[in-house]
């Protein structure tokens, strides 16, 4: 992490968006070790403000949090949690239908619009749900609301029932800013998933700025450890994730866009893979 310039968020309200959507170990849910790693690397530059903002979909998102360790980490070094099922109805922005395929626009939390910066830490797994896989895009689905407050309509359940869910998925990153993507390959599914599966261990960090780039890597690195789902064939730009959001103009169109630079001789062999993976 100290490899990654975190040096322009100084100053700086962060929204960090992590992956807690259940209470399973890693690579399930984002390490208690790599988040505090994180948040101690980006306080020495000088942010003013940290909060974290999750919604759990499988498990009270409260109880993941407490079980996951995380109230004890923000007191121990300082951040907010902020838990999206409890805030208040004011708190959300809704997003309009326009050209998604989500049949009533979706809610965003304003707290992911109107920080100074935002920074994910995602996993890396496949997703047995419709999903496919489970990387930066898909994180974003944790701060979409299920439900807003005194609302009945379920977006979640139009999300997980629709065909056009891996679209829907992109469209999300659509109308919000990630600045930083730190996604923690040190173990990965490549079944299953999100909450289980088989694991491999490709011992790697991968940071980005370009959630479409970073999630097109994590599934080279996936087929480069054996996956053993749909995603394993085909190209990689034309996945309905990747493809849906690079047509939207949120990150990197194709193998060409993308610039891989191994920070280590251990990732070398990796990273020479992951090219010839990207460009098949």
């Amino acid at each position: 992490m100290n490899q990654f310039n975190v040096s322009e968020f100084s100053g700086k309200s962060i929204a960090l968006k992590a992956n807690f959507n259940s209470a399973d170990p890693f690579p399930a849910s984002t390490h208690i070790d790599t988040l505090r790693y994180i948040i101690k690397n980006i306080n020495e530059n000088g942010i003013d403000e940290i909060t974290l903002a999750e919604r759990s979909g499988m498990g009270n998102t409260r109880n993941v949090l407490e079980k996951m360790g995380v109230f004890e980490l923000a007191d121990e070094m300082g951040f907010n949690v902020s838990i999206l099922n409890e805030i208040d109805k004011d708190e959300w922005v809704k997003i309009k239908k326009d050209n998604t395929h989500w049949l009533r626009g979706f809610y965003l939390p304003e707290l992911f619009l109107k920080s100074s910066g935002v920074i994910q830490t995602c996993c890396l797994k496949t997703h047995r749900f419709g999903g496919h896989f489970t990387l930066s895009l898909k994180n974003s689905v944790g701060i979409v609301a299920k439900k807003v407050p005194g609302g009945v309509y379920d977006y979640m359940a139009e999300l997980h029932i629709s065909p056009n869910q891996r679209k829907m998925i992109a469209e999300i990153n659509k109308y919000y800013n990630v600045d930083f993507v730190i996604m923690d390959a040190l173990k990965a599914f490549i079944t299953k998933g999100p909450e289980t599966g088989e694991i491999v261990e490709p011992n790697l960090l991968i940071a980005s700025s370009d959630r479409v780039a970073i999630d097109a890597v994590g599934v080279a690195v996936l087929r480069n450890y054996g996956v053993k789902t749909d995603i394993k064939k085909g190209k990689i730009f034309d996945l309905t994730q990747i493809k849906r959001a690079g047509e939207l103009g949120i990150g990197a169109k194709s193998a060409d866009d993308i610039e891989i630079i191994p920070l280590n001789e251990d990732s070398k062999e990796d990273a020479k893979n992951i090219e010839k993976l990207l460009g098949e």
